[in-house]
Parts: structure tokens; C-alpha cells; sequence
């Protein structure tokens, strides 16, 4: 059902129509065909089959486990930055404050 099928032509005469009209001048004369008429032999090409996805009870229960496993390891990377992030951010607001803290104890006492 979901294999492309592919038109076969079972007796391929080998001329080559081209796309647009050919302009025909006087310079070139026409040459005669120099074959009998019987189409050379086409090799049968081999149909490759893809072999169909089959899962085993065992395929299957590896299968959910490491979409599992992997699920929980890019949630643990991605709460791990957002960790990251939120403690550079309050370490930031900490540094900012005594800052503030440190220049107005210099205006004040200066």
C-alpha cells in the first residue's frame, strides 16, 4: 500500500523525445537508422524489499524504556541550566545590593 509504484515500459524503444520543437535547418541532413527494429534486451533489475519493523515484547519494553530514560535525562539538563540561571541571577541582585550598600555608606561617611 504505501510502496511507490513505478510504471514500466515492457518494450523500450530507446528514441529520446525532446522536450521543445527542434528547429530544422538545411545544413544537417537526416541519417538513416542503422538497427532492425528489435529493442535490446533489458535486464531485469532485483526489487529490494525493506524488511517490515517487527517488535518483540522485549524490543518493545527496551524501546519505552530508553525513551523513558532518555525524557528524564534532557529534563534533568534542562532544570539543571534553568537552576543555573535562577542561582546567577540572585547571586547577581546579592552583589547589587551590597554595592548599593557600600556606595552609600561612602557618601554618607565621606
Amino acid at each position: 500500500m504505501f510502496r511507490p509504484r513505478i510504471p514500466v515500459n515492457p518494450l523500450p524503444t530507446g528514441l529520446v523525445t525532446p522536450l521543445g520543437r527542434p528547429t530544422v535547418t538545411a545544413d544537417i541532413e537526416p541519417t538513416s537508422c542503422h538497427h532492425d527494429g528489435i529493442p535490446a534486451p533489458v535486464q531485469a533489475t532485483p526489487r529490494v524489499q525493506v524488511p517490515a519493523v517487527r517488535l518483540t515484547p522485549t524490543g518493545l519494553v527496551t524501546l519505552v524504556a530508553g525513551g523513558a530514560g532518555l525524557v528524564l535525562i534532557v529534563g534533568t539538563v534542562l532544570v539543571s541550566l534553568l537552576l543555573a540561571v535562577a542561582i546567577t541571577g540572585v547571586s547577581i541582585a546579592v552583589v547589587a545590593v551590597v554595592l548599593r550598600l557600600l556606595v552609600r555608606d561612602m557618601q554618607q561617611g565621606g
